[in-house]
């Protein structure tokens, strides 16, 4: 079997790991608050209907405090969210390229002769970020226990963390389904998002050499990709991680209700915020990792 046309210079393990998780730790510091206010936006299912209700769902029983106290109510669960973010960030960001890099060797010929040659490239990368973001379930306890430090404090009652792994169990992986029928189109747009814009809005052969503002350009285009894609599973899977341990509620369940109560806006909710907060969010570590990883990869090489 001849090589793949589509083979570009493959980057370092050691890169890629050091690239994601130099992303993951930067996002954490910077987004954290974001993070918060988005979750406690997804979670809420009142209507708001002005700025105190508003001020009341974001700060919860700070709302009154003052501007210092508040600020700091928004990093609740910051030790979960460091495990789950950094590690997520180095599953996702470094994972893909290994994907890809199977996928090129074993499949990169179906796929030029199903899409085309850069069609077939570029969903090809598409087709190993939802892989990747299918086998982020993995993680699923350390987002559970993050979200709910973030939107339901009251469920943990005093318990730590090993209490409570002791406690769930697999408890823990409750709506596993939804989590992974979000991240499959959500990391598929996200990744192919990415390299739509790298082949044909910039024409580069080898993805790795884009410049930091092409990786700026394509990061948007594949995180706001992934977030209108996953918005209405994402509202699922929030609801069914932040309620109590011993208050369990299927997906289905959620989404009729939702359906029903709140009609079919309260799929979307928290987009706004998303868009302009966690897109941000996105987009900042997605086009660090994928600046930092092909830099690290040469500091290596040169050494």
């Amino acid at each position: 079997m001849s090589p793949p046309s589509n083979t570009a210079h493959k980057e370092s393990n050691l890169a890629r790991l050091l690239g994601s998780g130099s992303a993951g730790i930067a996002e954490l510091a910077i987004f954290h608050p974001v993070d918060t206010i988005a979750k406690r936006l997804m979670s809420n299912e009142t209507k708001i209907a002005g700025l105190p209700q508003l001020n009341a769902v974001i700060f919860k029983d700070k709302a009154a405090a003052s501007a210092g106290r508040k600020f700091v109510s928004l990093f609740p669960g910051l030790g979960y969210a460091a495990g789950y973010k950094v590690l997520q960030r180095v599953y996702k960001y470094g994972g893909q390229p290994v994907a890809r890099d199977y996928l090129t060797l074993h499949c990169a010929q179906h796929f030029e002769s199903a899409f085309g040659k850069k069609t077939g490239k570029a969903v090809l990368h598409s087709t190993a970020g939802s892989l990747i973001g299918i086998g982020e379930i993995v993680l699923l306890p350390l987002d559970v226990l993050k979200i709910k430090r973030q939107t339901n404090p009251e469920s943990f009652r005093g318990r730590g963390v090993l209490k409570i792994i002791k406690d769930e169990g697999f408890g823990l992986y409750r709506g596993w389904q939804w989590t992974a029928a979000r991240n499959a189109p959500g990391s598929f747009a996200l990744f192919g998002g990415s390299a739509f814009a790298k082949e044909f809005l910039f024409k580069l052969n080898d993805y790795n050499k884009a410049t930091w503002f092409q990786n700026f350009v394509a990061s948007i285009a594949g995180a706001s990709a992934s977030l209108l894609v996953s918005a209405p599973l994402d509202v699922i899977k929030t609801r069914i991680q932040n309620r109590n341990f011993e208050d369990p509620q299927g997906g289905f369940k959620i989404l009729t209700n939702m359906a029903r109560n709140e009609g079919f806006s309260a799929f979307f909710k928290g987009l706004v915020p998303k868009l302009l907060m966690t897109g941000p969010k996105l987009v900042f570590s997605f086009w660090l990792a994928q600046t930092l990883i092909p830099a690290f990869d040469i500091a290596f090489t040169k050494k």
